[in-house]
């Protein structure tokens, strides 16, 4: 365990790692801790996230990780040394702790995926893309501010919105309907299968793909 010794707080500026080579892979969740948020709209990276560490043996329980501001789960996937964070840091300041973390483990932002939700997309879709904009998402804006763009994005779709009319941040607290729950492990099992093909290829296509059959 000495790889995850405790170092101090890394000071801003931060250097962001763009060239070279290694094998390590950051696949960041997005959400909000708290029970209050589980199963909502804007938690489902977090789920993703979960499903993906339940599903591979390699990669170890959850651990709070108070100086990176996050949950970590990690392990090592083929050649790769694969790290999956949790941000603490509630949605919107979720930039501080993809910060942290790519700092800390000299990560290539080539090497970073963000699962995060996406209202601007119908549920039944996920949207893979590296670099594009934040799409109104302030998650994204928060990393982004950060880091920059030139990341991977697997954006899960959770719209439209029902009743149209819904205020969009009540809307994406709120919890998924009984049909839509009952494609969740279509949606996670895509997810995952996306994943494990950017960690093995470091490859993440521009593509839409449909779980609903």
């Amino acid at each position: 365990m000495g790889w995850l010794q405790k170092r101090p707080q890394v000071a801003l500026p931060i250097n962001y790692y763009t060239t070279g080579q290694n094998n390590i892979v950051l696949l960041v969740g997005l959400g909000n801790p708290g029970k209050k948020y589980d199963s909502t709209r804007h938690n489902i990276g977090f789920a993703v996230l979960d499903y993906i560490v339940d599903r591979f043996n390699e990669l170890g329980n959850w651990s709070e990780k108070k100086d990176l501001k996050c949950q970590l789960s990690q392990g090592r996937l083929g050649e790769n040394q694969v790290i999956c964070i949790k941000p603490l840091t509630y949605m919107n300041l979720s930039g501080e702790a993809v910060a942290l973390s790519v700092n800390y483990y000299k990560v290539q932002l080539e090497h970073l995926v963000v699962i995060h939700d996406d209202l601007d997309i119908d549920f039944g879709s996920i949207r893979t893309r590296v670099d594009g904009s934040d799409a109104g998402h302030n998650g994204i804006k928060s990393i982004d501010s950060r880091i920059g763009t030139n990341y991977g994005k697997v954006r899960i779709g959770i719209g439209p919105k029902e009743p149209p009319e819904i205020d969009s941040a009540d809307y994406v607290l709120g919890h998924f309907s009984a049909e839509q729950n009952k494609q969740m492990d279509n949606l996670k099992r895509e997810c995952a299968a996306i994943l494990s093909e950017f960690i093995y290829s470091k490859n993440l296509p521009n593509e839409t793909r449909r779980f609903i059959v």
